[in-house]
């Protein structure tokens, strides 16, 4: 990675601020960002992060761009929208879109941006907004191994755990289906205490502290369970919400679909986030899941 080239950053909610902030503390590269907010453009100012008039303005001044975005209809804005990158993109660039979207945009985006020569890398990040902050997110890389070499450097600015998951779609692959299976955990942990409480036949506390020593023990019994069920704390700000895990299903239910398969248990975990959104938790952290299966 060259010193100086500069690396462009769109899209600065609740994990791209951050991670941008580390990419400026850490790459030592100069920074350009742009959102439709000027509040967190403001906060990166002070860690030297310069802000960009527009999309147009920060593509044609990046080798490097990199999305977080909300979802599939903003990325596609983005980059494909008339004002987008792909407009104003030349050859040699790379555009890594750290979003959640799916496959098929993936490769959507990767097949228009080389027309004009430009290289494409899909990199959705797991863990918490807190590793976010912290930089130690985990980041699933889909793309060439000439383009993950090339951006590698910069993602490890934001994560530790950087995985070369395969081709143009195969990070977005890794990261739908760790979403499906940490939604259902917690919807079978949701469950399991949603019966001691109705029951009466086991403390909760008891039931998640034996349980972590048993072999159902998981992060998401750890933190999902502990922290944010069994004290019944769904917080608004700085959480996953149900909205946000229902967009994700929707995507992995698709790419499943697409591949011929009728997946019965995400589509129960599915319905029953449906059903805590309509509740109206849907921007509570989704582990008030539990009130729909309590039916509260």
């Amino acid at each position: 990675m060259e010193t100086g080239q500069m690396v462009g950053f769109i899209g600065l909610g609740v994990m791209g601020e951050p991670m941008c902030r580390n990419l400026a503390k850490k790459s030592g590269r100069p920074v350009l960002a742009f959102d439709m907010r000027p509040e967190p453009l403001q906060r990166l100012s002070r860690d030297g992060v310069e802000s960009a008039a527009s999309i147009a303005d920060l593509t044609s001044r990046c080798d490097i761009v990199l999305l977080s975005l909300p979802g599939e209809p903003q990325v596609r804005e983005v980059v494909l929208g008339e004002a987008g990158i792909l407009a104003s993109s030349r050859a040699g660039q790379t555009v890594v879109d750290c979003s959640t979207a799916p496959v098929t945009l993936a490769k959507e985006l990767a097949e228009a941006l080389a027309a004009k020569g430009v290289d494409f890398v899909d990199a959705p990040v797991a863990r918490t907004a807190q590793a976010a902050i912290d930089g130690t997110l985990s980041i699933m890389v889909g793309g060439s191994t000439e383009a993950y070499e090339r951006v590698q450097p910069l993602l490890a600015c934001m994560g530790t755990e950087i995985t070369h998951c395969g081709q143009v779609g195969a990070g977005q692959a890794v990261k739908l289906m760790n979403n499906m299976v940490v939604a259902q955990t917690v919807v079978a942990i949701a469950e399991a205490l949603a019966v001691a409480h109705k029951s009466g036949a086991v403390d909760g506390k008891v039931l998640f502290e034996t349980m972590a020593k048993s072999s159902s023990d998981s992060f998401v019994l750890r933190n999902h369970g502990m922290k944010s069920m069994l004290p019944d704390i769904h917080p608004k700000e700085g959480a996953f919400p149900t909205t946000y895990i229902l967009k994700d299903l929707s995507y992995a239910l698709r790419l499943a679909e697409e591949s011929g398969l009728d997946l019965a248990s995400a589509k129960t975990t599915q319905r029953l986030l449906e059903q805590t959104r309509d509740m109206g938790y849907g921007d509570r952290y989704y582990t008030a899941v539990i009130k729909a299966i309590e039916g509260e």
